[in-house]
């Protein structure tokens, strides 16, 4: 089966089980492998993406649902919060193992764009 969705910013249509989780589709059929995967059970955050503008975990994210949404992984990132946080990462030096980075760079993101977008309150 077909789900169709925004990937990084380009229309993409993935043919797989739509139960496939979403790290999967986009490590293995999209060639995206900068989104980790942890334990698989939504624990570390290492599968983090953004749907719609929210950190998701994509190993617990069917694909299915996120038909016709649009998707962030670590390579699509391009806000000015997002070139910050990828800055300070390295200014730094704040990588360890690397392998829950591309998650925690996506959960900061995420938060920094969130407040980004936020009415200041008076």
């Amino acid at each position: 089966m077909s789900t169709s969705f925004v990937l990084n910013g380009k229309p993409v249509t993935l043919d797989a089980d739509p139960n496939m989780p979403l790290l999967w589709a986009v490590r293995e059929l999209a060639g995206l492998p900068g989104t980790k995967c942890g334990r698989g059970m939504a624990l570390w955050g290492a599968c983090t993406v953004h749907m719609d503008g929210q950190a998701i975990r994509s190993c617990v994210m069917p694909l299915s649902g996120v038909a016709g949404r649009q998707v962030t992984t670590i390579e699509g990132l391009q806000s000015k919060p997002a070139k910050a946080v990828q800055a300070a990462w390295i200014s730094l030096q704040i990588p360890q193992c690397g392998c829950c980075q591309s998650g925690q760079v996506m959960s900061a993101t995420a938060l920094l764009e969130k407040i980004q977008h936020r009415p200041t309150l008076v």
